[in-house]
């Protein structure tokens, strides 16, 4: 099965990095927001090719605030948060910020799930490199939940996806990536509602999935909404 006919399999709406990274910033341009009076936050997986993506969000809303780790956790908390927060110039008595949250995931030139070229490598690699660890201790059954201050964030995804995965299941590595997606949002939204001031600070929340494809970057986008005067309103694109 061919990467692109998989690519609709399991991703029946995908967008390249730069339409998506586009059509984000469209939508809040009618909203108000725009590169002069809103920063942008990213959290996307330590993998240099996930960088591309962070890349095009600087193009479009400047210098961003790095939220990321390995899988795309969400591990910066409060603190980063609201460091990012106080990095924003107030224009008009309004702050305005916009978060991106996606995890990722690769699809080889004939269809395989994980896999991927890197450049100067001749064997294939595969993506996210640290959810596929963890679903092999899962699958080994030798699943280390102790912290080690050698592997932190390791350790970390470990203790925190292992809440998402009923006793005994192994899942498949799209939907550890799917239960990925929903931790790292959780984890997310629950600091934001404690975190910002929704009186006088307006927000948007993109999340999704970045899927590395033979012939570039896509995103699926997932649940996805807008904060104005504390009103919520999804975003569907």
């Amino acid at each position: 099965m061919s990467s692109e006919v998989m690519l609709k399999k399991y991703f029946p709406v995908v967008h390249t990095e730069a339409a998506y990274i586009d059509k984000t910033y469209k939508i809040l341009n009618k909203a108000g927001f725009d590169a002069d009076n809103a920063i942008a936050a990213v959290d996307v997986c330590r993998d240099e090719i996930s960088q591309p993506l962070v890349a095009l969000i600087r193009e479009k809303w400047g210098e961003a605030f790095n939220l990321c780790s390995l899988a795309a956790m969400f591990f910066a908390g409060k603190t980063g948060l609201k460091a990012a927060m106080n990095h924003l110039h107030v224009v008009g008595g309004k702050e305005r910020y916009v978060f991106y949250a996606l995890p990722h995931i690769a699809i080889g030139a004939k269809g395989q799930l994980g896999v991927c070229k890197r450049t100067g490598r001749t064997e294939d690699s595969n993506a996210c490199g640290a959810l596929n660890v963890f679903l092999k201790e899962l699958k080994g059954g030798q699943l280390n939940l102790s912290m080690d201050n050698e592997d932190v964030e390791l350790s970390l995804i470990r203790v925190r996806l292992l809440k998402e995965i009923a006793y005994g299941r192994v899942p498949d590595l799209l939907e550890l990536t799917k239960i990925t997606l929903t931790a790292l949002r959780e984890d997310m939204e629950n600091a934001l509602k404690k975190t910002v001031d929704t009186r006088h600070s307006d927000y948007a929340f993109f999340t999704g999935i970045q899927i590395h494809a033979p012939d570039g970057n896509y995103i699926w986008p997932a649940d996805s909404y807008l904060v104005v005067k504390g009103k919520r309103k999804g975003l569907n694109f």
